[in-house]
């Protein structure tokens, strides 16, 4: 009887080319410091000892030398081959390298796609904060922005403005505005006056800081966003608005002077709000709005999920919860109906601060956003005062991949039908559209949102361009974006005190305020050829699609 032929038990066995990055380390410049194995947070490294005469050259070197062969050998870094422990590509042990003799490469050859999701990787593909599964060369998603280009250049027939000597107006409300008929004035004494109350409206500057809630983010990334919004308003002139996200705000905010620039979020899971509540008597000012979150784009039917890892005890007392994994219904359980959300925002949000306070809703766009936005214009109470749509692009340090690549409605088509749909009812501009998810997605936000606004949006929400501003390393490439994982190699996403250092409070708020200081002059130089001194709200005529498809969808001239 022939012998049985056994599998090498070997052959399945991972190794480190199966894994999207591979770690290159040169040994013959290696210092052994151990900075690189200190810094790896994902313990991808480790320092391991070669087997023993390893190489025929090291051997006959030895023997030249007349060196024992049971001489110690010399250490050197070698890649776990580990689905758990798998290199992320973001680079850390290559910065903290005195020698320069590490770093991540990108791997063509392999298999994640499929190991990521066995029982011996990490369970259905789960990472943080971007677009673009693919680990290899390949470029990002292409956004229907990019097919649309500015061709509206006024010359002789209608002169261009000066960008640098003439005054802008930029400015959005956030608020419901009402037509000239539905102003509650009389004349008295031969003046206009108020005969009874308006919706409260804020004038801010066409950006708002999107919601990223203490949790997601470490408490320094959080407080530089906090520290560059203020620096904005008090020494820039640049009225930047930051929504809290879910997950509440820090009592010593919510008592200061500083709580006028922030929107309050509330979401499906009410994290944070009991301790909103209480401050309500000791606020010193009211904030800027208060968002009722009902959807987000990059995730529709996810809801949000902050990990075990990352519920530290600060955010179990901002939270008002115990320390385990944290879900966020997908839906919002209190909202089964457009009637029900606005009686629900008269009866609660807005009457809580005393009706001086906007009351916004975001949804994430879809083939109902039309709908919702057109049975919130006809509210009767005049209550909703924003109406933020959450496109797919969006980042998000919760979903599952197939969620962020499979899922969701673009926010330019959502936006440009939203507004069609009310130009058509001459409703236009009555409450403030808001686009988000992919803005400045290749960095340059101002073009991005000068597009929004001549497409009906008027203002935009940024979100992962500022965790970029902070040091984010995360790409659409497939680099690192591990935000779910808690351990942040640059401290933005995670609780673990040893990592949350590495961020640089004051730096990262200073890259902020650098970039919305730019942002800010290339709006400006955008708006001058075009010949308008405020926000081309919804003038498409400023626009041409480079795309006939698009051209067509979006209601825009086309030009080959």
């Amino acid at each position: 009887m022939p012998p049985v032929k056994r599998a090498w038990p070997r052959a399945q066995a991972l190794s480190a080319n199966d894994l999207p990055w591979l770690v290159r380390h040169n040994a013959g410049r290696c210092v052994l410091c151990g900075a690189c194995t200190a810094a790896c947070t994902f313990g991808a490294i480790e320092a391991g000892l070669p087997p023993r005469g390893a190489s025929a050259a090291e051997r006959e070197a030895r023997r030249e030398q007349g060196r024992d062969a049971g001489e110690a050998r010399r250490p050197v870094i070698v890649q776990k081959a580990e689905a758990a422990h798998a290199c992320t590509g973001c680079g850390m042990c290559e910065k903290v390298c005195p020698a320069g003799a590490i770093r991540p490469v990108r791997n063509a050859d392999n298999r994640w796609g499929v190991l990521s999701r066995t029982a011996g990787g990490c369970g259905p593909a789960r990472r943080g904060g971007r677009g673009g599964r693919s680990v290899v060369e390949t470029p990002p998603r292409e956004r229907t922005l990019d097919a649309v280009v500015i061709g509206r250049i006024s010359q002789m027939t209608d002169p261009a403005l000066d960008s640098e000597r003439h005054t802008f107006e930029l400015r959005s409300p956030l608020g419901r505005l009402l037509r000239p008929g539905e102003l509650p004035l009389r004349v008295e004494g031969g003046r206009l006056a108020l005969a009874g109350e308006t919706p409260p409206v804020r004038w801010i500057y066409p950006v708002i800081f999107s919601d990223m809630s203490i949790g997601a983010l470490s408490t320094r990334a959080w407080e530089a966003l906090a520290l560059a919004v203020a620096y904005l308003n008090e020494e820039c002139g640049i009225p930047v608005r930051m929504s809290s996200g879910e997950g509440g705000v820090p009592t010593r905010l919510l008592e200061s002077e500083r709580l006028r620039y922030f929107i309050l979020q509330i979401a499906s899971g009410h994290f944070g709000w009991n301790r909103i509540i209480e401050s309500l008597p000791r606020m010193k000012a009211d904030p800027a709005a208060v968002l009722i979150k009902v959807g987000q784009g990059a995730k529709p039917g996810d809801g949000g999920l902050l990990p075990a890892a990352k519920v530290a005890r600060h955010i179990q007392a901002i939270r008002g919860v115990p320390g385990a994994t944290l879900h966020s219904p997908a839906n919002h359980q209190g909202l089964y109906s457009i009637e029900e959300a606005v009686q629900k925002m008269h009866l609660s949000m807005n009457a809580a601060f005393g009706f001086r306070v906007p009351v916004a809703v975001k949804c994430a766009a879809s083939a109902t956003s039309v709908s919702v936005y057109n049975n919130l214009l006809r509210d009767p109470y005049h209550i909703c005062g924003g109406f933020f749509l959450d496109g797919m692009l969006g980042g998000t340090g919760a979903a599952y991949a197939v969620s962020l690549e499979h899922t969701g409605h673009p926010v330019v088509s959502g936006v440009r039908d939203c507004y069609r749909a009310a130009a058509g009812q001459g409703l236009q501009g009555r409450i403030p559209l808001w686009a988000g998810g992919g803005v400045g997605m290749n960095g340059d936000a101002a073009a991005d949102a000068f597009k929004l606004v001549c497409l009906g949006a008027d203002g935009v929400i940024l979100g992962r361009l500022l965790l970029q501003l902070l040091g984010c390393v995360g790409n659409e490439h497939g680099r690192c974006n591990a935000c779910n994982t808690g351990l942040c190699p640059v401290g933005i996403c995670t609780q673990d005190e040893r990592l949350v250092r590495r961020l640089d409070v004051d730096r990262g708020a200073q890259a902020i305020v650098d970039y919305m200081r730019a942002f800010d002059a290339e709006l400006r130089k955008l708006l001058a050829p075009v010949g308008n001194s405020s926000l081309p709200v919804g003038r498409a005529d400023a626009l041409v699609a480079t795309r006939r498809e698009v051209a067509d969808r979006l209601g825009i001239a086309y030009a080959c």
